[in-house]
């Protein structure tokens, strides 16, 4: 067995990190799972006892979720319609022993392909706070996310918080997952948009990405383009087209074909667009 520590500051966290390599633990639900054969013999750093990665906090032109925040943490918290993806995704993240146990930048950090948040905050425009024990950097998700369990966190950094910015307008997120039934299961395909509306109800702003589809999640730049000045409708159904998939790379596996996920990502994007612009558009 390899050592264990428990630090109960982001301090010590930080100075442990800058002296050695060490498996950080948040919430275990991806750890753990994966080694029931055979124990492991990893120097583990358990983050779970410090108390400042917990909160989930409203800094006026930001969120800050922080490293420690849970999915039921995400589901219970005070958030506007922006977040309404988030919980969404939240709602669909195992039972709920895993989500209160599974934090959602573990999920990110586990970047798993199929990681039902990662669309969600890519559509939330989110970034990911890093601190090591001499600096700290806030880098875009995107660049974050490098590849299937490959992310920009050198050995000597933690992930402490996730930041998502305040929009300048109205705004509502949504999510929507393909698998082989409703819950507990790993996505085929994932989609989750966040739209912004202006006082006439045209839309201002579309952050719209896909899981499942890539090494990474991907967000859709060619038709977030397309949808601004649009009314908000049901009609954003109609936006999609073929070409605005064409960066998407899915792969054929056990869970379904390489050209079902493509056609499946169009699919939940049209509904997901119909939903989301019904929703807004109706607001007053």
């Amino acid at each position: 067995m390899g050592d264990y520590l428990r630090p109960k500051t982001l301090t010590a966290a930080l100075e442990a990190l800058a002296e050695r390599p060490l498996r950080v633990l948040a919430g275990g639900t991806d750890y753990y799972p994966a080694r029931q054969v055979a124990p492991s013999d990893e120097d583990l750093l358990d983050i779970t006892a410090i108390a400042a990665l917990k909160r989930i906090e409203d800094k006026g032109d930001h969120w800050r979720i922080g490293a420690l925040a849970t999915w039921s943490d995400a589901i219970a918290a005070d958030l506007p319609p922006l977040f309404d993806g988030l919980k969404a995704a939240a709602r669909e993240i195992g039972g709920r022993q895993i989500q209160n146990a599974a934090t959602i930048a573990g999920n990110l950090c586990n970047a798993s392909p199929a990681a039902d948040g990662a669309p969600c905050l890519l559509a939330l425009d989110a970034a990911v706070e890093l601190a090591s024990r001499t600096s700290k950097a806030v880098v875009p998700l995107a660049k974050f996310l490098r590849g299937n369990r490959d992310t920009l966190r050198r050995a000597d950094q933690l992930v402490t918080a996730i930041v998502v910015p305040r929009p300048n307008g109205a705004a509502a997120g949504g999510f929507l997952k393909l698998g082989a039934r409703a819950y507990l299961v790993i996505s085929i395909v994932s989609v989750a948009a966040v739209l912004e509306v202006d006082l006439r109800r045209r839309l201002r702003g579309a952050r719209i990405a896909v899981g499942s589809c890539a090494p990474t999640a991907l967000r859709l730049p060619e038709l977030e383009k397309a949808l601004i000045g649009r009314p908000c409708d049901g009609a954003l159904a109609d936006a999609p087209m073929p070409a605005h998939f064409a960066a998407l790379a899915p792969i054929d596996d056990l869970r379904a074909s390489a050209a079902y996920r493509r056609d499946a990502a169009a699919t939940l994007t049209r509904r997901l667009l119909g939903e989301l612009g019904r929703r807004l558009g109706a607001e007053r």
